[in-house]
């Protein structure tokens, strides 16, 4: 079956950096966009960035533009969202999901497949 297995979360001070992964297993990595979503307490799950499935198009939320990169490696099944310079708003639960498809995805409900999500905390 497929997998979505998020790593790297965890707890850091504003104006630091941390790389969140993702590891997909069970599909063809190669054929799906991937997104990064968030979950902040008491919010709706939003969209963060999107890839394409061969990465040569990604798509960022306004708040994240400049601070954030989406980045795949087909050849590890593997997508990445390196974020930079953050802030405390940025805590959340962050979430990676795959969609089979050729362009990028920003709606939760594009999505086929949805990884269980790591915690990522900004402290001020």
């Amino acid at each position: 079956q497929v997998q979505l297995a998020e790593s790297g979360g965890g707890l850091v001070q504003a104006g630091d950096s941390l790389r969140v992964s993702c590891a997909a297993s069970g599909l063809t990595f190669s054929r799906y966009a991937m997104g990064w979503f968030r979950q902040a307490p008491g919010n709706e799950r939003e969209i963060v960035a999107a890839i394409t499935y061969s990465g040569s198009g990604t798509y960022y939320v306004g708040s994240v533009k400049g601070r954030f990169t989406i980045s795949r490696d087909n050849a590890k099944n593997t997508v990445y969202l390196q974020m930079n310079n953050l802030k405390p708003e940025d805590t959340a639960v962050y979430y990676c999901a795959a969609k089979l498809g050729n362009y990028y995805y920003t709606g939760l409900l594009d999505y086929d497949y949805w990884g269980q999500g790591t915690q990522v905390t900004v402290s001020s």
